[in-house]
């Protein structure tokens, strides 16, 4: 046997090893109640106590470029009943995504704790004003970033990216008002679908999935609808 064909053996049966037994903590419908918004507050909270979770606020924003899915990390930067709020360069390939078609996943890997959310939903920017209030509050170093960047393009060296950085710092030192780009800002993901998974002994794991639907009564408002789904 081949030693390419020996290691890809080895390789093979590592990988499906891989196994972890979860714990009991499980997941009733009682807790959400109507509320996964507050519920969803409550579980990013739990997650930033714990010191195992890295970033409790990084989420998987995966976007339809084409007709193919393309998914990364960003940073959740606000949660409202109105929806989720991370900011980006709107010159980027998930903003050029974004424009041709809304429609976004967003996936909480918070697998410490045994818990994922994901949220399906669509997203729309920000208003400038609420972009330039958050740039405001950002680092210096991170506003310099936001400018040297051109996100998404293609880069010859690390050696033009630091050139660049360098640039805009001389142009706007530390200690002044740097001035925000106008191809960076918010985008706020309106949520329609929020799953909770909890995981549980045997692969039993708990899902919840709350959906949002028109109620008769008020056809212009909306209800959270809870479902239970099998693992």
């Amino acid at each position: 046997m081949k030693l390419d064909t020996a290691m890809s053996e080895i390789n093979r049966e590592s990988i499906r090893a891989m196994r972890l037994s979860y714990g009991e903590a499980g997941l009733d419908e009682g807790e959400i109640a109507n509320d996964p918004i507050a519920h969803f507050i409550k579980w990013l909270g739990e997650a930033a106590e714990n010191i195992m979770v890295v970033e409790a606020n990084a989420m998987v924003l995966s976007t339809i470029s084409g007709n193919q899915p393309v998914s990364r990390t960003v940073l959740l930067k606000d949660v409202s009943t109105a929806g989720f709020t991370f900011f980006t360069n709107y010159l980027s390939r998930k903003a050029e995504s974004i424009n041709k078609n809304p429609k976004v996943s967003l996936l909480f890997p918070w697998y410490p704790m045994e818990r994922q959310v994901i949220i399906l939903g669509s997203a729309e920017k920000i208003s400038s004003e609420e972009s330039e209030s958050y740039f405001e509050s950002r680092p210096w170093s991170s506003q310099i970033g936001a400018i040297a960047s051109a996100q998404s393009s293609k880069l010859e060296s690390r050696a033009e990216l630091e050139e660049k950085f360098a640039s805009a710092a001389a142009k706007f030192p530390e200690g002044t008002k740097v001035a925000r780009p106008d191809y960076w800002g918010g985008y706020i993901v309106r949520p329609i679908s929020i799953e909770f998974w909890q995981g549980r002994y045997s692969r039993l794991h708990d899902r919840l999935r709350y959906e949002l639907e028109p109620t008769s009564a008020a056809p212009h408002d909306s209800n959270w609808q809870v479902t239970r789904l099998n693992p």
